[in-house]
């Protein structure tokens, strides 16, 4: 996003009322829900935030309303968290660390599918490295997966991807519904490409609900979901190799960024 329009977008950010994370936890945790992804152009974000349901508010810590983070994904060396998604698989699943840079916390994350489409994401503090699970968090990996009903004997997950975006979060009361817009986003390959896509932004919802307000409101500006995820879309993207017809309109439309060797 251009300077002006960043300026723009944490004014308006600015004029919301604040929620701080216990009170947002406690009302909105979520860890089941019904999640909608959006991919805009960060020049159209300022009309949606001017049209904000009227009792929305933000996420608000330490006076700061935008958060670093970054994400470590990881899947098998046939990536089968790549391929559940790209096919779509019923029984899929994905794997995380996510790392809140700005507080220095850090967790690890299984993410599956419940019934109804719904996402189920489980997080455990996590202490170790961020680009290499141990033995015991593999192991962890392995029982979460075998309980959500997924076969998962003899995986073993590497580091696939990691992205790095900031984050705002906002809390839409009359719902008890979330949403997320997610801003200067990249991906990187391990000790590979970068690619930055500054002028687009990922609006999220989550909802115990079918829709939310959020939802409507986006609809009504000519917004329509996207079969975006931040892992499998970004991979794709940087992975010509891969299956990726899931995401072929997506990857034509937004993914046109350039690429950038990283450096060791």
């Amino acid at each position: 996003m251009i300077a002006t329009g960043a300026t723009v977008v944490d004014k308006m950010f600015g004029a919301l009322a604040p929620i701080a994370l216990d009170e947002l936890v406690e009302r909105a945790g979520l860890l089941t829900r019904m999640d909608r992804k959006y991919l805009l152009p960060a020049a159209g974000l300022p009309a949606v935030l001017a049209r904000l349901p009227a009792d929305v508010r933000v996420l608000d810590i330490e006076a700061r309303r935008r958060f670093t983070y970054r994400s470590a994904y990881f899947d098998t060396p046939g990536l089968d968290s790549y391929l559940g998604a790209a096919r779509p698989r019923r029984r899929r699943f994905k794997l995380r660390v996510r790392s809140y840079l700005d507080s220095d916390l850090h967790f690890f994350e299984v993410k599956t599918r419940g019934a109804r489409g719904t996402t189920v994401k489980q997080r455990f503090p996590y202490a170790g490295d961020d680009d290499r699970l141990g033995p015991e968090t593999q192991l962890l990996a392995l029982d979460t997966l075998t309980d959500a009903g997924i076969r998962a004997d003899g995986f073993r997950f590497h580091l696939a991807l990691t992205t790095h975006y900031e984050r705002t979060t906002l809390f839409i009361p009359s719902t008890g519904s979330r949403v997320t817009i997610d801003q200067q986003l990249a991906w990187t390959l391990p000790r590979g490409a970068t690619l930055r896509a500054p002028d687009r932004v990922i609006v999220e919802t989550k909802s115990s609900r079918t829709t939310s307000p959020v939802d409507r409101l986006l609809w009504s500006l000519g917004h329509r979901p996207s079969p975006i995820s931040k892992y499998a879309t970004g991979l794709a993207a940087l992975r010509p190799d891969l299956p990726a017809n899931r995401w072929c309109p997506v990857l034509r439309r937004h993914f046109t960024t350039d690429t950038e060797e990283s450096r060791p």
